[in-house]
């Protein structure tokens, strides 16, 4: 007897290049590892799955380059300090950060929806609210014309 079970859909290349891209920043966060080295290892990983090498690279990259500058930009919409947040959280925060302020050709929901979905496939039971929450005020500050006409 054969099971009736939807497949799954498979992952877009872009979902999976934020994927890693957050697997990275994680990364970088917790061992302290240049971004260089994470995705030169990321790349020579034949097991990864289709994803957009080019976006993954720029994601990478990006946000770690620009953690600064992008923790600044969360901090004043946190309930605690930006050192607090677990190492999860603080990778899915920066990557839609860095998103949401270099892509304006990504709907900002899109960048949203994206965070949530990675929150929730790595981070703990309610985080995924928490990204939604902070990203939502975020996208409010970055891309307030965007925001207003939707």
């Amino acid at each position: 007897m054969s099971e009736n079970k939807t497949p799954t859909p498979a992952k877009s290349a872009r979902h999976r290049a934020r994927e890693l891209a957050m697997q990275g920043i994680y990364e970088w966060r917790v061992s302290g590892s240049s971004a260089r080295l994470i995705e030169k290892n990321t790349r020579d990983e034949k097991s990864l799955g289709r994803y957009d090498q080019e976006f993954f690279s720029e994601l990478l990259n990006g946000a770690i380059a620009q953690s600064e500058v992008l923790s600044e930009q969360l901090a004043p919409l946190l309930d605690r300090p930006v050192k607090e947040l677990s190492p999860v959280e603080f990778s899915v925060l920066l990557l839609g950060a860095f998103e949401l302020i270099r892509h304006p050709e990504v709907p900002y929901r899109v960048v949203i929806n994206e965070a949530v979905e990675l929150a929730k496939t790595f981070g703990g039971s309610d985080g995924h609210k928490f990204v939604n929450g902070v990203l939502d005020k975020l996208a409010a500050k970055v891309r307030a014309v965007e925001v207003k006409t939707k």
